[in-house]
């Protein structure tokens, strides 16, 4: 049975204050949820990440890395190995977010290559991906998104898919106000399902858990998270705030 999951990417907010003080409010709103079958996942910058795990080891809450360098070590100023993250007790990193692709570059190839590196560390990744307007205009979206999967994942064997966690981002409805109905969010989330199974199997397909990222707020949580292959959210601005985030945290 596939999990339940809501993770909340902060992006480049908050300093180490800020996060403590979030966290805490977090904690706080959710401390008398059963949470069945449902995570709850937050990522702070880098530099907050330690003490984001202590601040966390007596709640329900995970904590993430935001991304992460493909190579062990090296040359490579500013970047952050699996190592590094694995030595403060982190288990699971955000790859692929389309601010990653746009922003810096990065390429199914490169995520690939990510992604190898977390599985032959033992880590897991949350793995986004997900069409731009101009792709979703000319009908092509559908194609867009199974070749992000494939040039990324679909070298990786059955056994390895129970460290992925997927996450459609139609990249038109990030911060801008736009939100795919929930209707568009299912349509997409079934085909990913279904062209996971084509790959694999059945049992890899319904295990997987996909999560939607696309302004996901506490006025529309609960009718995107009512959708059958819609397994939670990746949420962004409304998981700066304690009260938006837990809401959506309830809806699920």
């Amino acid at each position: 049975m596939r999990q339940k999951i809501v993770a909340g990417n902060w992006k480049m907010n908050n300093d180490k204050n800020q996060t403590q003080v979030l966290i805490n409010g977090i904690k706080e709103e959710i401390k008398d949820l059963a949470l069945e079958n449902t995570r709850v996942i937050i990522s702070p910058s880098f530099i907050n990440l330690e003490s984001a795990v202590k601040n966390t080891e007596d709640s329900k809450i995970e904590v993430v890395a935001q991304n992460m360098h493909q190579a062990k070590s090296g040359a490579y100023t500013g970047e952050v190995s699996a190592d590094m993250l694995k030595s403060i007790s982190i288990k699971s990193v955000i790859l692929g977010h389309s601010e990653r692709r746009t922003y810096f570059g990065e390429t199914d190839e490169l995520l690939a290559e990510k992604v190898n590196t977390v599985l032959e560390n033992d880590l897991e990744t949350i793995f986004c991906f997900g069409e731009l307007l101009e792709d979703r205009k000319s009908d092509n979206h559908f194609n867009v998104v199974e070749s992000q999967l494939k040039n990324a994942l679909f070298h990786l064997e059955a056994k390895d898919w129970a460290s992925i966690v997927l996450a459609y981002e139609p990249v038109w409805a990030i911060g801008t106000g736009e939100t795919a109905s929930p209707e568009q969010a299912q349509e997409m989330h079934a085909f990913i399902r279904s062209i996971v199974e084509k790959q694999y199997n059945k049992e890899v397909a319904e295990n997987v858990s996909i999560l939607y990222g696309g302004s996901v707020k506490p006025a529309n949580a609960v009718e995107i998270f009512s959708k059958p292959d819609v397994d939670g959210g990746l949420i962004g601005g409304a998981a700066l705030k304690a009260s938006d985030f837990s809401a959506i945290i309830k809806a699920i």
